[in-house]
């Protein structure tokens, strides 16, 4: 189950981050269907395992973000140095980069929501089955069944200064 959570996560990823850099590079800046594949696939692979699973979880969302966004940009200018011959390297990384870090700030604030949620839910059903190991049982069954046998005189002699009766 944790592994299918995993492989959706990394699919929204992928398709989203397929789609925005589809529209950049593919059409912007004229990169092949196969070129753009294969860039997104390295981003999202990378991001997912670096950016998502290291350092969103020990992290903020912004600060995550913000390493995702430097990540993009260098993913996108090494890979695409070495598929294309393309002069406008840095500005089609960047513009790629600007997008997907758009995309990555939404992708943090829905994606490990979820798992966190999923993760509370599993705590809570943990903390109840533990808690019924040592729940104790009450019961009305402590009142007093006969009255006080102490007589009015005893209670007249005690002596509150002393442990005398």
């Amino acid at each position: 189950m944790d592994e299918m959570r995993h492989v959706i996560a990394f699919l929204i990823k992928f398709l989203s981050t397929l789609v925005v850099l589809g529209i950049i590079l593919g059409v912007v800046f004229d990169y092949s269907v196969g070129d753009v594949v294969y860039i997104s696939f390295g981003l999202s692979a990378i991001g997912y395992l670096l950016g998502d699973l290291y350092i969103l979880r020990r992290t903020s969302n912004t600060i995550a973000t913000i390493a995702d966004s430097v990540l993009a940009f260098l993913v996108i200018m090494y890979i695409s140095s070495i598929v294309t011959n393309e002069a406008y390297l840095v500005t089609a990384s960047l513009l790629g980069a600007s997008f997907i870090t758009i995309l990555e700030f939404y992708y943090h604030r829905i994606v490990p929501r979820r798992e966190n949620e999923r993760q509370a839910t599993n705590t809570n059903e943990n903390r109840r089955v533990n808690n019924a190991k040592f729940q104790t049982e009450a019961s009305e069954d402590l009142a007093i069944a006969r009255p006080d046998v102490r007589n009015a005189k005893e209670e007249n002699n005690h002596d509150p200064n002393t442990n005398k009766v």
